[in-house]
């Protein structure tokens, strides 16, 4: 682009980031590709806008304010407001732009010789500036309903209530006063709906009734007529060739009946676009600034007319104009939407007539759930209409998204119609995910319903909870999108007996992602395929996917039910493997570690002490069980090593009942594997649960055999040179084992001569400068402190039990915060023995000790801490 600054240049052509390049240009995609990323044009434009200074802003609006108070009101004009409009826009914080130029952009939004694209512009740059003190607008200043709708976007803009009401109050006295073929109405029906939407009760009765009767007129009697072509003036322009004719369907019959959002032809009237803008406004109109649900009474005088379904609609017309505003809204508001199921079973002739059909069908369904919730007599008329819906979409793949409003609908007075929503839940669980995960606005949406109707599930909350391997198919496909939304399911679905299984699921959730992505590079007969990374070729995984052997593994990772078993898809992380390095794969990956976290803390709410045993047995398995996906292993382990000491913690037995299992995995860390967060805290939940003091089924023989196991590995770990295969260890891991090995020696006393010992040849291993160079000054500083202070605590073995071991009152937080209390005060007593001790005797020095300043923090880090 010929404009845009060279990396690292601040240099700008013209008049502050001017010249040719604009918004219009900045928002189309340069190139052919792009997809949904910003072009390489388009970001040059934004990060020249953000850089743009207050001085440089300043000399700008000079130059707008010079164009627009001399009425300049061509290309240059527009072309400076774009730009005006992108520095505004491109910064998350408001920017202050001159009073004058403020001041002209609210005179050219008000003046009625302006051009509309300039008045566009105008109150788009001041929206972008709200709130502000500046703004002088009043609805008074327009001059015309297109006019008034820019003023009132402004003004609404700032977020004052009051404000909200008074532009609220205008807009609704226009429309009012207006005659329905008047030629602007459709600039304030937005309005209308963006003022209930800040402030439901911003109109007053009176006028709500008022809008709604207009409301339902709009909906009900527009013109079914096309709108007149323009006089061409030819030769061959006669009157009889510019009679309009009337709208057709979206199968290209003539219309028969109401005009509705579905009825096709070449050109509107001004009735039918407001027909168009009511009902796109008609739920929330009816949830927030419309009618308020009658009472029992009203149902009841209506309840004669209600004796099939042809009765009620004969007579709801013929009485309609006697029921208030409100009802009549409803009334006419049934008759639009089962107008539009009627229209939505036609066989569209193009194919944006055939979304247009899907989208009226969600929006009338959901329209249909809020008049039968507001007033439940229309319940009769409406299950007729939303019962054959469901008959005919079930088998519709096309219009599946429909079915998520129709099980709303169905949870919301499934009891009052005698209809079982379980059963329509049940299809809409079992199916939808397993055949619709690859669509990624069904899977926003599912998600979503499932969020907005966890009350409506109540008891049957066992439904949701066994379909979670479908559910987490929508998860694995569009992790970033839903990575949220699932944290926030997740207390819901996670329960005592699906909580081992949902773990594993968890932790093969990039594996599941690679499965689903060869099941649909498999299919033939799938609708809609996501565009394929290129860089990935899978022909092996495609034969994989047919091997008997596999098939096993494949339909269990794919299941759609939770089934209470589980499976080692180990074998499957190696057939799987060429798909490690999609894009999708490493996103579901990343998302991962949040969601384990959301998964802790929903369980260590309820889990039991078998349970927290169970689980913490399986992170032991699971650590080298995991698909090899870039930076995945480590990311999980630092996850699953911090959530090993919460369940510790929640049940202490663990660590003896686990006894064997925890030997065998220290047993079998060596080498590279010893680095990982995983043994650091295995070690420190040895180290302080390893005790009669928290379980009493602990013996001596079960301290030797962990000392003598953490012995070993100790020494590896430190004996063992560095090289490419064998990363050095941290001095984290060393310090934990010394740490754990005394605290074990300080509950068996016969283990302290062998620890000292110990300790004494790693002080001793930390001084010398062999390995200065493989550790580095700081790391051997740590390891040679902590070396030492254990060594002193040692010298008194009751006082390290004391402080090693302490009794679960001194172990609480406020020992550790408050200098008077016994712990600190002992490991302060035992410092100066020492000292006093060593010097007693001649021709030694004082023993290196705990220094005082830092006791309270020394006793937690020995007591309370992994790392």
């Amino acid at each position: 682009m010929r404009h845009a600054a060279r990396p690292g240049s601040r240099r700008r052509c013209g008049h502050c980031f001017a010249s040719r390049p604009c918004l219009e240009r900045a928002a189309r995609p340069q190139g052919g590709g792009g997809g949904g990323m910003l072009a390489t044009g388009t970001e040059s434009l934004l990060r020249q806008a953000r850089e743009v200074g207050a001085e440089e802003l300043g000399r700008f609006c000079a130059r707008v304010s010079a164009l627009l108070q001399a009425e300049d009101w061509g290309p240059d004009a527009l072309d400076a407001l774009r730009r005006l409009f992108l520095i505004v826009a491109a910064t998350k914080y408001s920017r202050r732009l001159e009073p004058t130029c403020v001041a002209l952009l609210q005179t050219t939004l008000c003046s009625p010789r302006c051009p509309e694209r300039l008045q566009l512009l105008c109150a788009a740059v001041l929206r972008e500036m709200a709130p502000s003190d500046s703004l002088s607008l009043s609805c008074d200043h327009a001059q015309s309903s297109r006019q008034l709708g820019l003023v009132a976007s402004v003004l609404l803009a700032q977020g004052d209530p009051q404000q909200v009401r008074t532009v609220g109050q205008c807009v609704i006295k226009v429309l009012e006063s207006r005659q329905p073929e008047g030629p602007s109405l459709t600039y304030l029906l937005p309005v209308v709906s963006k003022v209930t939407s800040l402030a439901p009760d911003a109109l007053p009765e009176e006028q709500t009734k008022a809008l709604s009767k207009r409301l339902g007129e709009w909906l009900r009697y527009a013109s079914v007529q096309q709108g007149a072509a323009h006089a061409s003036g030819g030769f061959f322009s006669t009157p009889r060739a510019r009679q309009p004719g009337p709208v057709t369907e979206v199968d290209g019959t003539v219309a028969t009946d109401f005009f509705t959002v579905l009825s096709t032809g070449q050109r509107f009237t001004e009735d039918q676009r407001l027909n168009v803008q009511a009902f796109s406004m008609l739920r929330a109109w009816l949830l927030q600034g419309g009618p308020a649900r009658p009472g029992a009474a009203d149902a009841d005088d209506r309840s004669e007319l209600e004796g099939s379904t042809v009765s009620v609609l004969s007579a709801a017309s013929a009485a309609s104009h006697l029921l208030p505003p409100a009802e009549w809204l409803r009334e006419k508001a049934l008759e639009y939407c089962q107008r539009l199921l009627e229209q939505s079973g036609r066989r569209a002739l193009r194919k944006a007539d055939s979304d247009l059909q899907k989208a009226c069908l969600v929006e009338a369904v959901l329209v249909l759930d809020v008049l039968c919730r507001q007033d439940p007599s229309f319940l009769y008329r409406a299950l007729p209409c939303v019962r054959a819906l469901r008959t005919r979409l079930c088998g519709d793949t096309a219009c599946v998204r429909a079915l998520l409003p129709i099980a709303q609908f169905f949870l919301h007075h499934g009891e009052a119609a005698a209809v079982d929503a379980d059963a329509v839940c049940q299809h809409l669980f079992t199916r939808i995910p397993s055949e619709h995960f690859h669509s990624p606005m069904l899977a926003f949406e599912f998600v979503q319903f499932c969020r907005d109707h966890l009350v409506l599930f109540g008891s049957n909350l066992d439904l949701l909870r066994t379909s979670f391997p479908n559910l987490f198919k929508f998860l694995a496909w569009s992790s970033p999108a839903l990575t949220s939304g699932f944290v926030a399911l997740l207390p819901v679905l996670v329960d005592a007996g699906t909580a081992v299984e949902m773990l594993h699921l968890l932790l093969d959730l990039p594996s599941l992602t690679a499965a689903l992505d060869l099941q649909l590079r498999a299919s033939q007969a799938a609708s809609e395929r996501p565009l394929w990374d290129v860089s990935v070729r899978a022909p092996g995984c495609l034969e994989a996917l047919r091997d008997p052997q596999a098939q096993g593994l494949f339909q269990h990772l794919l299941r759609a039910k939770a089934s209470g078993t589980v499976e080692r898809l180990t074998p499957l992380h190696q057939l799987l493997q060429p798909l490690a390095s999609c894009a999708r794969v490493l996103q579901c990956a990343q998302a991962v570690p949040t969601l384990l976290r959301a998964f802790f803390a929903a369980v260590t709410q309820f889990a039991s002490g078998a349970l927290a045993s169970q689980l913490a047995l399986l992170l032991l398995e699971r650590s080298d069980s995991l698909f090899q996906v870039e930076g995945y292993e480590a990311d999980v382990h630092r996850v699953l090593s911090s959530q090993f000491p919460a369940l510790c913690k929640l049940h202490p037995p663990l660590v003896v009942e686990r006894a064997k299992e925890l030997l065998e995995f220290v047993g079998s860390l060596g080498g590279p594997r010893s680095t990982g967060h995983m043994l650091t805290s295995v070690v420190w939940a040895v180290g302080e649960y390893l005790s009669v003091s928290w379980d009493r089924r602990c013996s001596a023989e079960q301290i030797s055999r962990f000392f003598e196991a953490l012995e070993a590995l100790l020494f590896e770990v430190t004996q063992s040179r560095p090289s490419a295969a064998l990363p050095k260890c941290p001095p984290q891991v060393i310090t934990v084992l010394m740490t754990t090995l005394t605290k074990l020696a300080s509950r068996s006393q016969d283990l302290i001569p062998r620890v000292s010992l110990l300790l004494s040849k790693m002080r001793t291993l930390a001084q010398s400068p062999a390995v200065g160079p493989v550790h580095g000054e700081d790391d051997l500083g740590a390891v040679r402190t902590r070396a030492t202070e254990l060594l002193n605590l040692l010298k008194m073995p009751s006082v390290a039990q004391f402080v090693l071991t302490p009794s679960v009152e001194v172990s609480q937080p406020r020992y550790h915060r408050d200098c008077n209390t016994a712990l600190p005060l002992a490991l302060d007593m035992v410092s100066r023995l020492l000292e006093r001790e060593a010097g007693l005797l001649p021709g030694t020095r004082p023993p290196q000790h705990l220094p005082l300043e830092a006791v309270p923090g020394r006793s937690r880090a020995l007591c309370s801490s992994p790392e």
